[in-house]
């Protein structure tokens, strides 16, 4: 859910240039600008023009592959977790640390974005090992899940039936406020022996349905809107040549919307399949 710093990118503040630009001009110092020939502009004019890439700027397929590179390291660092379950604490709070860096530092660090995925990769497999002792099979059809709403939700954005707008995106933060407030209560409550259950309040039924159940529905959406929100970024910043750099940024908030997808899903397919 990172979004793009490109208004504070140094790429598009000019203005010191401008304002020493003038400061020439004034003293008398601007040197004579040389007048090229006719074989000199027919050369200009006969070499081909520069690719995006070539000129260091934003494309989709340098994101795709930066995204590729993000998971497969989380990937590896998944299979550490499963095996070493117990890491997944110290890896979730690392990993929290790292988020914030990544999300307020101005211009990405292609280092910091790959040890967030190793560190949150240690901590997804950790989680999904915990799921897995107590639901046989509820780690696979989490994958499966969680691959049919991202395919699902990027196939929609490709073919123009489904765009961020701004009344959405409001609508968006004003849940994920309330999300963040319901999180932090409950764990409160979970901490003082306020409620129990491993879900909390979650496990409180309404109608015989446990509040996990559409509450997990809700935040599902919620999540495949950040996804719409992360495609949309990824498109203005390929459309108006932003630099290379910020691919990473693209494929962290890619990253971080999907992980918590994932876990999402797993959460919500445990209320509904036979526990062990």
């Amino acid at each position: 859910m990172a979004n793009f710093a490109f208004s504070n990118s140094p790429a598009f503040d000019d203005r010191a240039a401008r304002r020493a630009a003038a400061r020439d001009a004034a003293a008398g110092t601007v040197p004579p600008v040389p007048v090229p020939t006719a074989e000199q502009l027919q050369t200009q004019y006969d070499l081909p023009t520069a690719t995006a890439d070539q000129a260091g700027r934003m494309t989709y397929e340098d994101t795709i592959v930066k995204t590729l590179v993000s998971f497969g390291i989380l990937i590896v660092g998944a299979a550490i977790g499963w095996f070493f379950p117990v890491l997944a604490i110290p890896a979730a709070i690392a990993g929290f640390v790292l988020a914030l860096v990544n999300t307020f530092k101005r211009k990405p660090s292609p280092a910091l974005v790959l040890t967030y995925a190793g560190v949150e990769g240690v901590f997804v497999g950790g989680i999904s090992s915990f799921y897995a002792q107590l639901w046989n099979g509820i780690v696979p059809i989490a994958v499966l899940g969680t691959l049919g709403v991202v395919g699902v939700t990027l196939a929609l954005f490709a073919s123009g039936k489904v765009r961020a707008s701004s009344r959405a995106t409001k609508v968006f933060l004003v849940l994920m406020v309330g999300y963040l407030v319901f999180s932090l209560v409950n764990v409160v409550l979970m901490l003082t022996g306020v409620v129990d259950g491993y879900g909390g309040l979650r496990d409180v039924t309404i109608f015989g349905i446990p509040l996990g159940i559409p509450l997990g529905i809700l935040v599902v959406i919620m999540a495949a809107y950040s996804l719409v929100v992360d495609f949309d970024q990824v498109k203005r910043g390929v459309e108006t040549s932003q630099p290379r750099i910020y691919g990473w940024t693209a494929a962290f908030g890619i990253m971080v919307t999907v992980v918590w997808l994932y876990l999402e899903i797993l959460r919500l397919v445990s209320y509904v399949m036979p526990r062990n």
